[in-house]
């Protein structure tokens, strides 16, 4: 089966919290700013059809509206098979995955309306579902492929049998989870090292760990910064991109500064001995 081709970007934009930016709220601020994303070589957007409930594609497709002719440069990711407890329509109310055909169809026709496009360029399932059938669930991403409603597939959060049983009926690009100095599991138990050897690329998201980043790490990391000639964040997302097959890192500050100063420091690199001196000071523990 044929691997699909890497994601060439330094950074995916999660829009998430796009809520959360007032300066954001406003369709053409949205366009000014997915413009100045793109003239950055920043061109890959990472949404899902629970963010916001909806209402972040909603949002990000009224901006697209504005400039028809800008979705041709973007890349655009969708993700579903989340029901939160708001969306379950059944008397339990209660948070669950579906990866049944009528629920997936009905999410991605769903996003594409919302985001005013015909395709979504990439398609992840959002979490691994108990309840998955492997041949129906690729069944159903096939049509949606063969109908040009999806392109290239892949996953989130999946551990090792998850994508290996899925990538043995689709071809898959890659696997988004969550990994930061914070989140360190996938670079000590070889999932990292499986994931490149299987051809999936990883996707870091939560890069900064929600800014929870305890002080004596923070203190490390600007340590290294200051050796570097460089700032925190960008030490930080450095040592992610470090990890065997260089990890994409997810960006969901939608802060320009922060965008600006993430680009900047896209080709930092570290050595050895600073990436365990990192995560010894993260983990609180030398290296086994």
């Amino acid at each position: 089966m044929t691997t699909p081709d890497r994601l060439d970007t330094p950074l995916l934009l999660g829009m998430m919290r796009l809520n959360d930016y007032p300066e954001l709220a406003d369709p053409q601020g949205l366009l000014g700013f997915i413009e100045r994303c793109v003239e950055r070589g920043l061109t890959a957007f990472d949404h899902a059809d629970i963010y916001g409930l909806g209402h972040c594609e909603s949002q990000f497709g009224a901006a697209l509206r504005l400039q028809p002719a800008l979705r041709q440069r973007l890349t655009v990711i969708g993700k579903a098979d989340i029901v939160l407890k708001p969306q379950d329509r059944s008397r339990w109310q209660v948070k669950h995955y579906d990866t049944s055909a009528a629920y997936l169809r009905r999410a991605v026709e769903g996003s594409l309306e919302r985001l005013g496009i015909e395709r979504l360029d990439g398609f992840l399932v959002h979490r691994p579902d108990p309840l998955m059938q492997v041949e129906d669930l690729a069944r159903t991403l096939e049509a949606l492929q063969a109908e040009g409603k999806i392109g290239w597939l892949g996953l989130s959060n999946a551990d090792p049998l998850h994508w290996r049983l899925l990538g043995e009926a689709l071809p898959l690009r890659c696997n988004q989870i969550e990994l930061s100095l914070m989140a360190q599991d996938a670079a000590w138990d070889g999932r990292l090292q499986t994931m490149q050897a299987e051809g999936l690329q990883a996707l870091a998201w939560s890069p900064f760990a929600g800014g929870r980043f305890p002080a004596g790490l923070q203190q490390a990391l600007a340590n290294v910064a200051d050796a570097l000639g460089a700032t925190p964040n960008q030490v930080a997302l450095a040592w992610i991109r470090r990890l065997p097959g260089a990890p994409v890192p997810i960006l969901g500050s939608l802060r320009w500064s922060r965008v600006e100063e993430a680009l900047a420091g896209a080709s930092l690199a570290l050595d050895t001995q600073a990436w365990f001196y990192l995560a010894e000071a993260a983990r609180g523990v030398e290296a086994p």
